[in-house]
């Protein structure tokens, strides 16, 4: 590929800036990654700036081959010597914390070269191709964090115990947290690599048991090369891949589910997968649930400025009423949650159906909403599905912001 001149003019001017794009990386880690925090600052500035060193020199040597990368001295001056300990930072690190720096300094640095070569007026084809060699080279690194990390795992277990996390499930975290090329993926499953839907579950009450939820999917759970089920733990929940979709209905499980894809593209779907689980939960719903699935309600989860105007819209004005449009706003609920069913709905909240027909009507005048009208009632729904999920701080909004 021929490369213009912008590049190594490009990668000198982050290096001239270095001190402020050094603070921006730890400045994310310590904010996104709480262990990160607990590193000391001087030693984390220190490892972040040879890593963001070491980043400009394989930027410019993938683009610029002809001529020599201008690598500076390391910072502290030349043949200066590093605390004791600093190679080992990401060794006492969760591996899927590593995974995550090493993909925010990457997106810090690629978003500075861009904005700097965007100023040098670089072709956007130029700097598309550039990109694609970059986080290629991306992709490879991480999988070399997962390999080395299972590799001393299984090494040196600690006091002679069994390693702390078999190959298998690191490499599963990898494919979950983190996009990966897709030769990458290739190095580890070969090409006979299926489809698998990433799925995230968590126990309907109290703390999952990973153990015991595995034991139920089991029949379902895709498995690796050498036959290993292909499932980890992510912040408590227990994630992994699905060969098949499970056919019945757990009871005692939310499990969100990611459509079927191959190994570089489990990463974007386990977001799906994520967000899912995100909205069972919320809502309270057991058993599998895709986010194409659960409808409105995912919709409900992820726009919370448009519940809070609905909210505001339908149901603040009983606020006025006290006690009485509280009991307004029960009577509308119980009618919504038995299908419109009045009989239903009234034995519910332990009332005649003429009592609720009444706070119905009453709910219609003091709300100004008919619950004849389609759309209206669409919007009563998901007024108080947001309060559900988000509680009542929105219904502060002033009527400005609600005209917006």
């Amino acid at each position: 590929m021929e490369v213009s001149t912008t590049v190594p003019a490009a990668v000198a001017a982050l290096r001239a800036d270095l001190g402020p794009l050094v603070e921006e990386v730890t400045g994310r880690l310590r904010a996104e990654l709480p262990s990160y925090a607990r590193v000391p600052p001087d030693l984390l500035a220190l490892r972040v700036a040879r890593a963001v060193d070491r980043g400009l020199s394989v930027v410019h040597r993938l683009c610029a081959p002809r001529g020599p990368a201008p690598v500076g001295p390391p910072p502290g001056g030349r043949g200066a010597r590093h605390p004791a300990g600093s190679a080992a930072i990401g060794d006492a690190l969760p591996v899927d914390d590593v995974i995550r720096a090493h993909r925010i300094g990457v997106d810090v640095v690629w978003s500075r070269f861009s904005r700097e070569m965007t100023e040098r007026r670089a072709h956007p084809e130029e700097l598309l191709a550039i990109g694609e060699q970059v986080w290629a080279w991306a992709a490879a690194m991480t999988v070399r964090i997962v390999r080395r990390r299972a590799v001393r795992d299984g090494a040196r277990p600690p006091g002679g115990s069994r390693p702390a996390g078999p190959p298998l499930e690191e490499y599963v975290r990898m494919l979950l947290l983190v996009p990966v090329d897709a030769a990458a993926v290739r190095g580890r499953a070969g090409e006979s690599a299926t489809p698998a839907m990433p799925f995230r579950a968590r126990a309907a009450c109290g703390a999952t048991d990973a153990v015991r939820v595995i034991e139920q999917l089991r029949p379902w759970i895709a498995k690796g090369p050498a036959g290993g089920l292909m499932v980890t733990v992510v912040d408590g929940d227990v994630a992994g891949l699905l060969a098949a979709r499970p056919p019945r209905l757990f009871r005692e499980l939310a499990l969100g589910l990611g459509a079927a894809v191959q190994p570089c593209h489990v990463a974007d779907e386990f977001v799906s997968a994520s967000l899912a689980l995100r909205v069972a939960v919320a809502f309270g719903l057991t058993g599998v649930h895709t986010t194409d699935e659960l409808g409105l309600r995912t919709a409900v989860v992820q726009t919370p400025e448009i519940g809070e105007r609905l909210t505001h819209q339908r149901l603040a004005p009983l606020r006025e009423h006290g006690e009485d449009g509280t009991q307004l706003e029960e009577a509308v609920a119980a009618f919504l949650d038995h299908g419109l069913r009045l009989e239903a709905a009234a034995r519910s909240l332990f009332v005649h159906p003429n009592t609720l027909r009444n706070r119905l009507r009453r709910f219609e005048a003091l709300s100004g909403t008919s619950l004849r009208d389609p759309a209206a009632l669409a919007e009563v729904w998901w007024a108080l599905a947001h309060q559900r999920v988000h509680g009542r701080s929105g219904t502060t909004l002033s009527a400005q912001d609600a005209e917006r």
